[in-house]
């Protein structure tokens, strides 16, 4: 006795979000050896937040941890508390790596800090990604 497997295929679109987001480079992908500050991402026209975080090779055992600060005037920057975030980062970025955090906090400013703890370097970098704009599409 045979069996004939149909497998129905469904017609589907993918839908454009390219025109509701916004991204900014918060850390520039590089060979990280020390603690690195984010620049200060202006959240002003925008209605939510995240930080995305890539990881490449870590050398000589680097280990790294991430965290989003947050400010109103774009240089007193200071941790988010725990209940403004959504999601959890690491203890320690482990390589080859994407990692992500919303951020439900007030303030016009947010920023990814990267933390070295030990040892010598992790590649790294992280974009801002903001979501619901009060003006659409996004350029």
């Amino acid at each position: 006795m045979s069996t004939t497997i149909h497998h129905h295929k469904e017609s589907f679109h993918l839908r454009d979000i390219t025109q509701n987001i916004g991204t900014v480079l918060a850390i520039a992908p590089a060979v990280q050896t020390a603690t690195v500050n984010g620049a200060p991402i202006d959240t002003t026209n925008f209605e939510s937040a995240a930080i995305v975080i890539s990881t490449g090779a870590i050398v000589g055992a680097g280990n790294f941890t991430a965290k989003i600060q947050d400010s109103q005037d774009g240089t007193n920057f200071a941790d988010v508390a725990a209940q403004f975030l959504v999601g959890s980062l690491p203890a320690a970025l482990a390589a080859s790596s994407t990692y992500k955090q919303g951020y439900l906090g007030a303030a016009r400013y947010i920023r990814a800090v990267l933390t070295l703890n030990s040892g010598t370097s992790i590649a790294a970098g992280a974009v801002a990604v903001l979501g619901n704009p009060k003006v659409a599409p996004v350029a």
